[in-house]
This record gives C-alpha cells, structure tokens and sequence, in this order.
C-alpha cells in the first residue's frame, strides 16, 4: 500500500483527535452523572400548536422540541429530525441508561401528529437515541440516516434508507440530499466508519436546510449560487466550548446562515443537555448579538411554539 498524501494523513490526525475528544467530555460527563441516573423521573408532555396541516408545500412550519429535534411541516407532510425525548441519553445498562440527564421538559409522543419521515443525522446518543425510536416505529413512518447507521435503527419502520454525502432520495413526496459537514460520526469512537448528514430539503418551491452538528465550514456557501434559495436553514449553536473542532460557535453559526443565503435562522443543539461548559443560556444571548439588527430573522426560538414561514416569502 502506498504511502498517504498528506491531505489524506492530516484528516485521519483530525478525525482521531475528534474521536479521542469526544470520548474524554463523554466519560468526564456522563461519569458525574452516575449517581443520578438512579433516580425515577416522569416525562413532561409538551404539545406544539399545530393546528390544521394544508396540502399545499408552500407552507412551511418549524417547531424546536429540545436539542436537535425540529418538527417541521411542509404543507400536510409531518418530518421529525434527530428525535430524543428521553429524559437520559447514554449507555444503557439493564433498566438504567448511565449519561446526561434532560434539562428541559421533553415532548409526549402521543402529543405529535402522525410522522412522514424521519431524519436522523449521525449516530451519536444525543441524535439517534433508540428507546424514542422505537417510541415512534410506525409502518408508515420512514426513516433517512447517514451511511453506516441504518443497522442502528429499531425494527417498526416502514422503511429505512441510508443516504450517503452528496446522493439524493425521494421520500413522502419530498426530495432530500445529504451533504458532509464538519463533524464526525463514531457512536462508539471505535466505529469511524459512519458518516454524519447535513440535509437539504426541497418541497416544490421550498427549501429546508437541517444542518445536523458542524464546526465552521463553508460547505453550505454553495447553496447560495444555486437556483432555489434556502427558506429556513436549522443550524446547532451549542456545545462549543472547548468542542470548538466538533460544533461551531453562535458567531460561525451566523457567518454560515449568511453564506448560505438562508431566509431565517432557526437555533438548536443548546439548553437541553449539558454537553459542553459554556453557561446554558450563552449561545442564545451571543447568536443574538450576533445578528444585531438582524435579530428578527433568528426565528422558533421558544421551545414547543410552532413558527410559520410568512405567506410573503
């Protein structure tokens, strides 16, 4: 075997570094959350205004339910990205899952409409939590997800496809790419070999960008020369300190909603799970000032409160 270009050698420097990173926070967190892992908690039902769904897929809603799961509603389609309602995320052993425990109420499943699609970015417990899954395993739901994680999802599905970097796929109607942003993808940190999705929907003259978790990048700069503009792009804007490598600051987040041509912002991955050191209530204030007077475009930042995009956009 030949020997590695250096481009070649710096990522594999990179995604070790990333891996080993993660590890560290993840033992360091989830082993001062030990002792209250023991303790019974009862889940909180919160229910989004949701209202009665058209058909037409020019209207678009957003809701934030905790960290990465949005509800969004593209005329009478129902999707569900990166769903974890549990009241603890980590590794379960027996009846008790050892991790971080949930800082905001989380929503009842009973509460959702009946879901279309799911859209599950990579593999890491706070993005792809099985016990909600199976929660919400329907025949009629499907479920997209990065290459290498498909064996991941529980059984109850009406279908699971894996959509790698780059590819696109048809489903309810709608069409959807995956693109590779700046993160990784190890559940384990061993298993490097699942990827991490970025998605761009299309809903007839609509655009959705869910832009999973990224550290700065300018991946998303070229959606701004094509022909459909982005509506509402969903960036993460927790988690960055000191995971700077693995999640960008409210600072990149509006550099790259900028770059991108986005209409709105809607803000994620913060205040749910104490993944990171920053004070829980920091992204927001600093996003904001990020924004300055532009703050109005910053938009579904009250949790469970559905947004509509305005009929004149």
């Amino acid at each position: 075997m030949g020997r590695l270009r250096p481009s070649d050698e710096f990522e594999q420097r990179r995604t070790w570094r990333l891996r080993t990173a993660g590890a560290m926070n993840t033992l360091r967190r989830y082993s001062a959350e030990i002792p209250a892992a023991f303790i019974a908690r009862s889940e909180t039902g919160l229910a989004p205004l949701l209202g009665n769904a058209p058909s037409d897929l020019r209207y678009v809603s957003a809701a934030w339910l905790g960290h990465a799961s949005i509800l969004l509603r593209l005329g009478s389609r129902w999707i569900l990205t990166d769903p974890v309602f549990s009241q603890r995320i980590g590794i379960p052993i027996g009846p008790v899952t050892i991790g971080l425990s949930r800082m905001l109420p989380s929503v009842a499943i009973t509460d959702l409409p009946p879901v279309d699609l799911v859209l599950i970015s990579h593999a890491h417990f706070d993005h792809l939590d099985k016990p909600t899954l199976r929660r919400l395993a329907a025949p009629g739901t499907r479920v997209i997800t990065a290459r290498g994680t498909g064996r991941l999802i529980p059984r109850g599905f009406g279908q699971v496809d894996e959509l790698g970097w780059d590819k696109t796929i048809e489903a309810a109607g709608l069409t959807l790419r995956a693109l590779r942003p700046r993160h990784w993808g190890a559940r384990l940190t061993v298993d490097a070999h699942r990827e991490y999705n970025s998605y761009v929907i299309d809903a007839d003259q609509r655009r959705i960008l869910f832009a999973g978790d990224t550290a700065l990048t300018d991946r998303f700069a070229s959606l701004a020369n094509e022909p459909r503009r982005v509506d509402l792009s969903i960036f993460g804007i927790g988690a960055y300190d000191p995971w700077i490598q693995n999640h960008a600051s409210p600072e990149q987040v509006w550099s790259m909603f900028e770059q991108s041509g986005a209409k709105y912002l809607m803000p994620m991955h913060h205040s749910t799970f104490k993944l990171s050191d920053e004070p829980t209530e920091e992204p927001m204030l600093r996003l904001l000032a990020a924004a300055g007077n532009e703050a109005e475009r910053i938009v579904a930042r009250d949790l469970g409160r559905l947004w509509t995009l305005p009929e004149e956009d």
